[in-house]
């Protein structure tokens, strides 16, 4: 079976394109089964840090 994020709450965020749900955007949603396991990986690597910079305030994330 293929690791996949995606938790179900499918919405696209319009100020940065960005899935609400698995913080993917729709070109990484679609392209997911064609990507290798590492390209995979890679994307699944970076979504904590997706998500934690979402989250903050533009003065918080200038400072990063």
């Amino acid at each position: 079976m293929m690791e996949s994020p995606c938790i179900n709450i499918c919405t696209l965020d319009p100020l940065d394109g960005l899935c609400t749900g698995c913080h993917r955007s729709i070109e990484e949603i679609m392209s997911w089964t064609r990507y290798t396991a590492g390209e995979r990986g890679i994307i699944m690597a970076d979504l904590a840090h997706r998500a934690a910079t979402r989250n903050q305030t533009p003065q918080e994330t200038a400072t990063i």
